[in-house]
């Protein structure tokens, strides 16, 4: 399998897993997502509509498939950022964020579950959803760019 072969597979697998995740613990788990998460969930959405015209594409794979990079980067950074407002690091640009959609404002207000996105709903040796997204989409994301940028032997 050539590097950019490698590059576009873990172009789509990799945010496409990472979506199954969020959507998983979303709607199996009852992990409801802050807005932050959902700022976190777009740049993936991206990541897979690019990498699957990478493979339906071929003569623009290459720049798909780095594009598809970049946006899986920048959900990890901003996971990162997250991550740093659920530790305290640093503040949040945005306030708590409600589920809700049924048109009344103060009936989806007061059915949905407060979401707040400087707290940590879940964590695995203590990192935090927003910490492991960091973590895995920068380095897949970077590892995507470097297969890319290979020179062929």
């Amino acid at each position: 399998m050539t590097n950019l072969a490698t590059a576009r597979l873990l172009a789509l697998a990799l945010p496409a897993a990472l979506m199954a995740g969020a959507l998983g613990s979303q709607y199996v788990g009852g992990l409801y997502p802050c807005e932050m998460c959902h700022w976190q969930r777009w740049p993936h959405y991206a990541a897979i509509a690019l990498a699957i015209l990478a493979f339906l594409i071929r003569p623009a794979a290459r720049p798909l498939t780095i594009l598809a990079a970049i946006a899986i980067l920048v959900s990890g950074a901003i996971g990162g950022f997250h991550a740093g407002v659920e530790y305290g690091w640093w503040e949040g640009l945005t306030r708590c964020s409600t589920i809700g959609s049924s048109g009344d404002v103060l009936a989806d207000i007061m059915s949905a579950p407060l979401v707040r996105c400087d707290e940590v709903q879940w964590s695995l040796f203590g990192i935090s959803l927003a910490g492991w997204n960091a973590l895995i989409s920068l380095a897949g994301g970077a590892t995507i760019l470097a297969l890319c940028l290979k020179r062929p032997r």
